[in-house]
């Protein structure tokens, strides 16, 4: 019996291999035993005829690949990185990959090509979130933990649908239901996970920072906000206070779509909870002000001081199994390593560990900017921004102005395959080991169960082939991932709140190490929160007569992504389509719309086919389309959050047209 550790998303979910069968690790503490569908199926992913099993390449996209060697490609990778500018040289990571892949990465392209031109997908997932746990708390730490809910007495789920995204997270909130937690559910949609919940509030689109501001409004008010936490604490109470007397109610409460009553109803909930976890993934963060709605959120935990304590706190849900390792390991542009950033101390400390005097102080760019810089050279790995990048007809005139274009993947059939000029073939799970942490925090490894395919390798064993090939030979003679693990580990004392270096490698497959357990106070300068004034500026894009409705995106609970994985004969569950559009009967009435009638959906930038869903869970002029459909993003705007550079990709004005059957 061989444990390990799910690959798909931030739940992170211990499983056990014995002959080819694949179940839930009922000693595991984040699922004790539960699995979801995509969990189950991680074996057949392995063994699929769509793997990528041979490096190739071509001279241009016109071209078909022809195989190649493993020496000729990545000479030809370096040779292009030698001749570039380092500010033309692009490296765009992923989530999916481990820690290890991540560390490798970012010191060879931070440390010694001498450019900060590393990001990750995770930009488009949790940029917001990192930002605004950085500004309010301090650094990018989320203060509970997944089992907190057992400990509490109301959760608010803001902009998530767990019963789809997070499933075995979903159970257990289900669990401790039964248990007493009250639920409420602050989303658009009357989701699966909505119709679990105590309370639903369906929130027009855009309104989340509305909706918390009516919250730290009333605290305010009505004195109910934690004054002794507050006085010690929590910095710009009075700022806040004053800001907060000329903030109108009823324009705000009427911007959320909400009625009074069911406003109260929530207050009064709210009110009666000595435990509060509010919790939120892409409805908030990926949001042209993603940064002020997750301060919007944070203001009310520092006012009521539910913040460090068992059963209380903002919990972000990360998608993807390893992001919260990329950014803890630095795999954002905009860190340095180990959550340092780029200030001179910083970079001295960092440049002493790496023996390395090539670190540049400036933030690289994010993976929302890469395309737009220019770039000589853009390596890709376990990622497909040509189908997740907002404004796809813009990404891919953008991305063929590129020289060179590698993708490193474990599978064949991206969309940024189209576009690649090599392919370098990865091991996918189950075919390496190395560690990831989930969404609280908890360090656990993935262990390889069978062979690596003939040809295919381990992500940080091809970039550190690269490094060798660039003459960095003495800074990346790692023989495996433990190595790899403790030279980390020893980098994270750099950064004194950070106790990774407890963790034993050899034993994290049986016993996970949940890091940052002991910190119980902010981490700022002055160890006191920093609450924020936000406002809602309407800055995401507008309805109009010609596009009148406001699409939104999300997850499915069978499929992951683009569906590589997941969208297969053998693997795909027939338990929601991979392509429909949810909208309201009276939207549908008026467009003389059936269900399963076929229809074209175009926005400003493009347009996609797909089929009616009728519904009652969705607001009038509200569409919904899901991420499996690979034409998404034809349709999304890329409006930015300022800080932040995630997309917005859930507030795009569209129109809809029926398609006549011949």
């Amino acid at each position: 019996m061989i444990r390990s550790v799910c690959g798909y998303c931030g739940v992170g979910c211990g499983l056990e291999y014995n002959e080819n069968e694949l179940i839930g690790d009922i000693t595991y503490p984040t699922n004790k035993g539960k699995v979801c569908s995509k969990g189950v199926s991680e074996l057949i992913s392995i063994q699929t005829s769509t793997r990528l099993l041979r490096p190739q390449m071509r001279d241009t996209i016109q071209e078909g690949y022809k195989v190649c060697s493993w020496e000729e490609s990545i000479n030809k990778i370096a040779a292009a990185i030698k001749k570039a500018p380092k500010e033309k040289i692009g490296f765009y990571l992923s989530g999916q990959m481990l820690t290890e892949d991540y560390y490798i990465a970012n010191k060879l392209v931070k440390g010694f090509l001498g450019t900060n031109n590393v990001d990750t997908n995770s930009r488009t997932c949790m940029a917001s979130a990192v930002v605004a746990y950085k500004k309010a708390l301090g650094a990018d730490f989320v203060p509970v933990r997944m089992e907190d809910i057992f400990k509490s007495d109301l959760l608010i789920l803001a902009g998530a649908n767990t019963a789809e995204a997070h499933v075995v997270f979903h159970n257990q909130i289900k669990k401790a239901k039964k248990e007493g937690l009250k639920v409420v559910v602050v989303d658009p949609r009357s989701t699966e996970t909505a119709y679990d919940a105590d309370l639903h509030l369906p929130i027009r689109a855009g309104s989340d920072i509305d909706f918390f501001n009516l919250i730290t409004k009333r605290l305010i008010d009505e004195a109910c906000y934690d004054k002794t936490f507050v006085a010690q604490h929590v910095n710009n109470f009075e700022l806040l206070q004053n800001k907060f007397k000329r903030v109108p109610v009823t324009k705000m409460l009427k911007r959320t779509g909400l009625s009074q009553k069911q406003f109260d109803a929530f207050w009064e909930l709210y009110q009666n909870s000595e435990n509060i976890i509010t919790a939120w993934t892409m409805g908030l963060n990926q949001s042209s002000q993603g940064v002020d709605k997750n301060l919007a959120l944070l203001n009310t935990h520092l006012l009521t001081g539910k913040i460090f304590k068992p059963g209380n706190g903002p919990l972000s849900l990360t998608g993807q199994p390893n992001a919260m390792g990329g950014r803890e390991v630095g795999g954002l542009s905009t860190m340095l390593a180990v959550h340092l950033g780029f200030d001179e101390e910083s970079i001295r400390k960092v440049s002493h560990f790496w023996k390395t005097k090539n670190i540049s102080n400036q933030a690289g760019l994010t993976a929302t900017q890469m395309l737009e810089a220019n770039l000589d050279v853009l390596v890709i790995c376990h990622t497909d921004p040509v189908y997740h990048l907002p404004n796809r007809n813009k990404v891919e005139t953008l991305i063929q102005n590129i020289p060179l274009v590698v993708e490193i993947n474990a599978y064949e059939g991206s969309e940024t395959a189209k576009f690649a000029h090599i392919q370098l073939p990865a091991a996918p799970w189950g075919e390496k080991e190395g560690t990831q942490t989930n969404m609280d925090r908890t360090i656990t490894k993935q262990e390889k169960l069978t062979r690596t395919s003939i040809d295919c390798k381990p992500d940080w064993e091809v970039f550190q082939l690269l490094a060798q090939a660039l003459g960095h030979e003495k800074a990346f003679g790692f023989k495996n991932t433990k190595e790899i693990f403790e030279e980390y580990q020893a980098m994270t004392k750099l950064n004194g709140y950070m106790d990774i270096a407890k963790a034993e490698y050899d034993t994290l497959g049986v016993a996970p190490f949940v890091w940052g357990e002991k910190i119980k106070h902010f981490l700022t300068p002055d160890q006191k929160g920093n609450l924020f004034f936000v406002e809602n500026k309407l800055l995401s894009e507008r309805t109009t007569l010609e596009y009148p409705f406001i699409l939104l995106t999300g997850r499915t609970r069978d499929q992951w992504h683009s569906g590589t994985k997941t969208n297969l004969p053998s693997t795909l569950l027939k338990y929601k389509a991979l392509n429909f559009c949810e909208m309201h009967p009276t939207d549908a009435k008026t467009l003389g719309l059936k269900q399963g009638d076929s229809i074209t959906v175009r926005s400003k930038r493009g347009e996609l086919v797909s089929t009616v869903e009728i519904t009652k869970g969705i607001k009038e002029k509200t569409i919904f389309i899901p991420i499996s459909n690979r034409d998404i993003n034809y349709l999304t705007s890329d409006i930015l959050d300022r800080e932040s550079l995630q997309p917005d990709y859930n507030h795009s004005a569209v129109m809809i047209e029926k398609i006549e059957q011949a």
